[in-house]
C-alpha cells in the first residue's frame, strides 16, 4: 500500500528523521547516567541476582548498544541495524527490571518502543 497522505518527499524525510530522533531520545538520555554512575548501575543490576562481574559486562554491552543503536537509528543509512541494537538493549532490560515484580506502566511503555523499533527494522527507509 502506497503512502498517499503526505506526497512531498522533503516533508516525509523530515518527519521520518524527527520520528527516529523522538524515539531515540529516551535511549540517548540514559547514556550519561549509565556512564557517570557506572558503579551504582552495576550494583543495581547485581541486586537483581546477576553476579558482579557479569553485571559489569552487561552494562558495557548496554552502553554500547545504546550508543551504536541510537547513532545508526538516527543518522545511519542502516536504521535497521540501529533498531536491532536498541532492541538488544530494551528486551532484556524490560525482562530483568520490569517483569519481576511486574511494573505495568514501564512494561507497556517499553512494548510501545519495541513496536516502533520493530516497524523500523522491517520497513524500507524513506
Amino acid at each position: 500500500m502506497k503512502n498517499t497522505i503526505i506526497k512531498n518527499q522533503g516533508i516525509k524525510s523530515f518527519l521520518d528523521f524527527f520520528s527516529r530522533l523522538a524515539i531515540s531520545a529516551i535511549f540517548i538520555s540514559a547514556i550519561p547516567g549509565k556512564i557517570n554512575g557506572f558503579k551504582r548501575t552495576v550494583e543495581y543490576i547485581s541486586s537483581k541476582g546477576i553476579p558482579d562481574p557479569i553485571s559489569s559486562i552487561l552494562l558495557v554491552g548496554a552502553i554500547t548498544c545504546l550508543i551504536l543503536g541510537s547513532g545508526f537509528f538516527i543518522f545511519g543509512g542502516n536504521q535497521k541495524i540501529g533498531s536491532v541494537f536498541l532492541l538488544l538493549f530494551l528486551i532484556p532490560t524490560t525482562i530483568i527490571f520490569h517483569m519481576f515484580p511486574f511494573h505495568q506502566r514501564a512494561v507497556l511503555m517499553n512494548l510501545g518502543l519495541m513496536g516502533g523499533l520493530i516497524i523500523t527494522a522491517l520497513r524500507e527507509p524513506i
